[in-house]
């Protein structure tokens, strides 16, 4: 299940690390974030390299929509009455800069990633809503407005039009950002300690360290796992479907997303937290919304991606803990990687630079947020279940029972594992406690994977490492 942008760009290999070296900044992770960041430090005049664990994109930055917009759900209402209007107002303006930056980088550097400026929409079932969002980002000086014609094939209460916003191509702008940059792929990180990475290649000796690995692998201190979760969501993309004009999501828990690229439409849904889709089903949703709404249209593609999610709706930017004043970290990005991972390198960029934007404290990983107090509780609540689960809960299943094609929790020879009946019949166990923090992993029938549902580590039907924080296989045996 590789997602368009995967089929339509291929990105050239880079060598692992060749052996022990010295830098001023280490940034961990080849993806959009932590390429965004290394180029601006490089700009900069700041001694840079990248190390991958696999290749240049191989995380989230390959399976984003790539809407490229400070319009992020029906949010500053709610920032606003949660945090102020001047906390509120740095969000919305951090998000718009980081826009604007976009649209200066790639005409400085002549990139070409099919960027195309659109409107972008927020729908809903309820004017009320919509009408109050459009208000509080108007007031934060963003190009908002309510409007009651929306592009969408269905009815609506109307929308929030948020005018001047962008798409593009991810992987064009990331090839080309990535092309001056010293990145080494196939190069884990077992290790950090002080200013020191290790990998199984050689240690690399930074100055300053930079997590930009999607969500942070270093437990203490940060405690990340604790004030984050993570969320999947799915896209098909379709051929034959009538374009739309500009960006759209729904407001709602079981809305959709929609944009153009070229003669495709990209429609997406199906959001569930990782580790939580025991029936699956989810691209089949999304093919049934595609026949209602598109009739005729034919699918040539569908994937998959997961988003780290903060308890107050903003992401972790800034110094890694209060002990560690030279580890940075850029996470919970929510749904809106592509402007977040932009603010993230501009200010990351000025806090190893010595300059502190002054939104800095809004986005600091070690922030007072007595909002998010529900959330992180809520996070603390899912641990104990998937703990729990684990020593408690007897599998129902038998590896027989378990139809070809399918994965379950099961007794094997009186122990608890799990199971990935291949179509042949083939068995391929797997240790079902999460290699990260412990928690019993979980079959996504729609991904074929082991999903953990407390903190969104990934593992493929046969155990392999897809995604962390943890960073290790589960093959059983």
């Amino acid at each position: 299940m590789e997602s368009i942008w995967s089929q339509l760009c291929h990105i050239p290999q880079r060598p692992p690390l060749p052996g022990g070296l010295h830098t001023e900044v280490a940034v961990i992770g080849a993806g959009l974030a932590g390429i965004l960041t290394a180029f601006a430090l490089q700009q900069a005049g700041h001694r840079v390299v990248v190390r991958e664990a696999r290749r240049i994109a191989s995380g989230q930055s390959r399976n984003t929509t790539a809407k490229v917009t400070s319009q992020h759900g029906l949010l500053y209402d709610r920032l606003i009455r949660r945090l102020g209007e001047d906390k509120a107002g740095q969000y919305a303006q951090a998000n718009q800069r980081a826009l604007e930056a976009y649209r200066q980088l790639i005409a400085a550097q002549g990139i070409r990633c099919d960027w195309q400026e659109c409107p972008a929409y927020v729908y809903g079932s309820r004017a009320e809503p919509l009408q109050a969002e459009a208000d509080a980002a108007a007031r934060l000086g963003l190009p908002a407005s309510f409007v009651q014609q929306v592009p969408l094939p269905f009815p609506t209460a109307g929308a929030v039009l948020f005018a001047h916003q962008a798409q593009c191509n991810p992987l064009l702008l990331l090839r080309a950002l990535a092309e001056p940059l010293t990145i080494y792929e196939q190069t884990p990180v077992q290790h950090v300690e002080g200013g020191r990475l290790e990998t199984p290649r050689g240690t690399v000796q930074a100055e300053h360290i930079v997590f930009a690995c999607h969500f942070p692998f270093v437990d203490l201190p940060g405690a990340f796992f604790s004030r984050m979760h993570q969320e999947r969501s799915y896209v098909l993309a379709l051929e034959g479907a009538a374009p739309l004009a500009g960006m759209l999501i729904g407001s709602g828990e079981d809305s959709y997303s929609f944009r153009s690229y070229g003669d495709l439409l990209l429609l997406g849904g199906g959001a569930h937290r990782a580790g939580r889709n025991p029936q699956g089903g989810r691209y089949d949703l999304l093919r049934q919304k595609a026949r209602e709404w598109f009739p005729g249209s034919r699918e040539v593609a569908c994937w998959s991606a997961q988003d780290c999610i903060t308890p107050d709706s903003v992401p972790y930017i800034g110094r890694y803990a209060a002990d560690r004043p030279h580890w940075y970290v850029a996470t919970g990005f929510q749904k809106w990687g592509m402007t977040h991972s932009m603010a993230a390198a501009q200010l990351l960029t000025g806090l190893i630079g010595g300059k502190e934007p002054p939104y800095a404290s809004l986005f600091a990983p070690s922030r007072p947020a007595l909002s998010a107090l529900p959330g992180l509780a809520a996070e603390g609540g899912q641990a104990v279940r998937g703990l729990a689960k684990r020593f408690l809960q007897i599998p129902a299943e038998s590896a027989q029972s378990i139809p070809p094609g399918h994965g379950g929790a099961v007794l094997l020879e009186g122990e608890k594992v799990g199971v990935y009946k291949a179509e042949d019949g083939s068995l391929y166990p797997v240790d079902l406690r999460c290699p990260h923090l412990g928690c019993q992993l979980e079959w996504n029938p729609d991904e074929r994977s082991w999903d953990c549902p407390c903190h969104g580590s990934r593992f493929d039907r046969f155990g392999r490492l897809l995604s962390g924080p943890a960073m290790e296989d589960i093959c059983h045996g």
